[in-house]
């Protein structure tokens, strides 16, 4: 038997000071418990799911958002097929309020179809929502993204995001399986051009491994970290920490907040994975070594600043990032991208 992940280290009576000062250094998950618990929205879903549903519906813009609808069958994987070039799901636009409906409507039927609506913008679909459950005073950022997640049993297979991430359930119950971003090898990654949501998964089913085709998963298994929540709990996640997401009950509400601790002026660092395919990833063995030793240095920086030896003013591109040098770098690339390479 795989070893049972641990569980995340838990906290409580969480504020601004502690948050920065302890949680976000240690650079791992971190249990909030009962960070939200006085939330408005928080006391609706302990209520109960219709009064949940009646709460939300109050905020609802009426704007049609992203479902994802499975059959029953799929145990609420939104996940790949069998020959991974198509998916085990169908992806469609609806009413939230329609959702909300469906939702309580199926409470207590075993064979209801799969819902998801994930990652639907707070401020476009729940305008106001925000204001009367607000976690500005925790986050001392200039912006961040809010999102809202509905449905029922689901299981959101392993995958990471760019930005860090707080996640707070208000309704059901959910359980986190969080893994190192040291252990993508053993997570063994699905097609990256072809993704269910976005962004790249893993295609092991964490509630039932088979270690036979994905024998690595056991050493993935064993750095991972767990976190089970209920209403007015949250977790962070740190950025690049890969987490499957179970939704355990069958009517469940999340909130997420995402930010990045760069200015708005720096690009996605998934943008260089791209760019790496088409300078780097093909050269011979030995000249990908090369250039990765220019990288540590220039970029990675293991052991002390890159060109400490210069004064700031002349280490032109290579200093201190800021805006006019944003734009000048992207103003480089745009013009390699739209000539014919040598």
């Amino acid at each position: 038997m795989p070893a049972e992940p641990r569980k995340a280290q838990e906290w409580h009576d969480v504020d601004a000071a502690l948050f920065e000062a302890e949680i976000r250094p240690r650079g791992r998950p971190a249990i909030l418990r009962g960070l939200v618990q006085q939330w408005p929205v928080v006391q609706a879903g302990r209520e109960s799911p219709q009064a949940l549903a009646t709460y939300l519906k109050g905020f609802y813009s009426g704007l049609p958002a992203p479902l994802f609808e499975g059959p029953a069958a799929i145990n609420g994987r939104f996940f790949y097929n069998d020959t991974l070039d198509g998916f085990n799901f169908e992806s469609k636009r609806a009413l939230l309020s329609d959702l909300l409906d469906r939702l309580q409507h199926d409470l207590g039927k075993e064979a209801a179809p799969a819902l998801y609506a994930g990652s639907v913008s707070l401020p476009i679909y729940l305008p106001g929502f925000s204001s009367a459950n607000n976690l500005r005073e925790l986050l001392n950022v200039d912006s961040m993204i809010e999102s809202i997640w509905l449905g029922n049993r689901t299981c959101i297979a392993p995958h990471f995001d760019n930005t860090e991430n707080i996640a707070c359930v208000v309704g059901g119950r959910r359980r986190f399986t969080m893994f190192p971003p040291q252990q993508i090898r053993n997570l063994y990654v699905g097609p990256l051009d072809l993704t269910p949501a976005g962004q790249p998964v893993s295609l092991v089913d964490i509630r039932n491994p088979d270690l036979g085709r994905f024998p690595r998963f056991a050493e993935a298994l064993a750095a991972a970290e767990v976190a089970e929540l209920s209403p007015g709990d949250a977790v962070y996640i740190p950025a690049l920490w890969w987490h499957n997401v179970e939704a355990l009950e069958a009517f469940n509400v999340l909130v997420n907040y995402w930010w990045r601790d760069v200015p708005d002026f720096f690009e996605s660092p998934s943008m260089s994975l791209l760019h790496c395919l088409l300078t780097l990833k093909s050269l011979p063995p030995q000249q990908r070594r090369d250039w990765q030793a220019v990288f540590d240095y220039l970029i990675f920086q293991p052991e002390e600043p890159a060109l400490e030896h210069l004064p700031p003013q002349v280490q032109g591109l290579f200093g201190e990032l800021t805006q006019p040098k944003a734009d000048r770098i992207r103003a480089i690339l745009l013009k390699s991208l739209g000539r014919k390479p040598l």
